[in-house]
């Protein structure tokens, strides 16, 4: 696991072992996880989402404790994957980094407790897999609107050419990060730190 700049962010990229049938990766090992991070990732549910070009999905969240992981992947296609620091306290509090994850390298992003994920589909049919620490609970789920200007996330809208990108009602009707602030429905560092330390506590 390579970390980010976002604390709580990481990527992996598996070896792949092609021959003239195709290819073999280990897209995910518990034991490698678990070493590097210091604690094992519980998959309580596993999602897939299919999206044409343009489609944006997120920026989207979870109350913690205890939060939503996610391990991320595309399986076919290609996205811009975008992990947000909504930690109110965080010394990076409102910054961003994206990641490109397509089926040809095959990396992987992990997103810990209290950090906001989304992404644009690059390409049509762009297919997302995500390992959820948490299942669905919609009374604990939450969004930011990934268009908010002050979070400034450079999505890649010039590749569309005259195309609007594409949301849900609900993403893009969701609060700007300093409204979720205001309004107090964002994670405090210091609780998703607390967190992470009783995840590693059980090993």
């Amino acid at each position: 696991m390579d970390s980010l700049s976002i604390d709580g962010a990481w990527t992996f990229t598996p070896r792949q072992f092609p021959d003239d049938r195709g290819a073999f990766l280990e897209a995910f090992r518990g034991e490698e996880f678990a070493a590097d991070l210091g604690y094992r990732l519980e998959v309580a549910q596993v999602n897939c989402s299919v999206s044409r070009r343009g489609v944006i999905r997120g920026i989207h969240y979870a109350d913690v404790p205890p939060g939503q992981a996610k391990y991320v992947s595309c399986v076919r296609g290609a996205i811009l994957d975008v992990i947000v620091d909504i930690r109110v306290g965080s010394a990076s509090f409102g910054a961003w980094e994206a990641v490109r994850l397509d089926d040809a390298e095959r990396r992987a992003v992990y997103v810990c407790e209290g950090l906001g994920h989304g992404f644009m589909a690059l390409t049509d049919d762009a297919t997302v897999m995500y390992l959820c620490s948490t299942g669905y609970a919609p009374g604990r789920e939450h969004g930011l609107n990934p268009m908010d200007r002050d979070l400034g996330i450079e999505w890649p809208l010039d590749s569309l050419g005259d195309a609007e990108p594409v949301l849900s009602d609900k993403d893009a009707q969701a609060p700007s990060l300093a409204e979720a602030e205001a309004a107090g429905l964002l994670p405090r560092y210091e609780t998703c730190l607390a967190y992470t330390a009783g995840l590693r506590g059980k090993g």
